[in-house]
């Protein structure tokens, strides 16, 4: 007869203390995880500001590139983006069948699309300019406000250039 070790089954909070804060190892000295967790808190913080206008950040970027670039085509706003063209598709039906953004047909080729934005999508970014600088100041004041900000900003613009190793 084999007799199995009962405490092999049991999981950690069963066998130690479950309050114990949980040692995440060299992840606490990652960038990747810390970017990571920082934008899962600033999101959760933006579902939360946009719940009522059921925007996402996503859709609020794509809103935001064609109020300040109407009539951009669809590959470039996905490139500008960092989306893929093949999700871009449907992130912007979505905006399309809520009526906020409208595709028009490019003069000269009839392949391509322009984007603009629908007066409607016009009047939900006016309505959320003082929801996202809520959203924006709450992190600011975090990290220590408009010059941290900066300084934290020019240091995630070098994270996303391209390094000269990389090519």
């Amino acid at each position: 007869m084999i007799v199995m070790d009962e405490t092999l089954n049991n999981t950690a909070d069963e066998i130690g203390d479950p309050d114990a804060a949980v040692d995440l190892g060299l992840l606490t000295n990652l960038l990747g995880y810390a970017l990571r967790r920082a934008q899962v808190a600033v999101f959760a913080d933006f579902h939360r500001r946009f719940a009522a206008e059921d925007i996402r950040p996503a859709q609020f970027s794509v809103l935001q590139v064609l109020r300040h670039n109407p009539g951009l085509r669809q590959a470039k706003v996905s490139a500008a983006l960092g989306v893929k063209r093949t999700n871009f598709v449907p992130l912007f039906d979505v905006l399309e069948t809520r009526g906020l953004a409208e595709r028009r047909k490019v003069p000269g080729d009839r392949r391509a699309s322009a984007l603009f934005l629908t007066s409607a999508g016009e009047a939900l970014l006016d309505r959320l300019d003082a929801t996202i600088a809520g959203h924006e100041g709450r992190f600011v004041a975090r990290v220590g406000g408009q010059e941290a900000k900066a300084q934290l900003l020019g240091l995630l613009r070098r994270l996303i250039e391209p390094d000269a190793d990389d090519t």
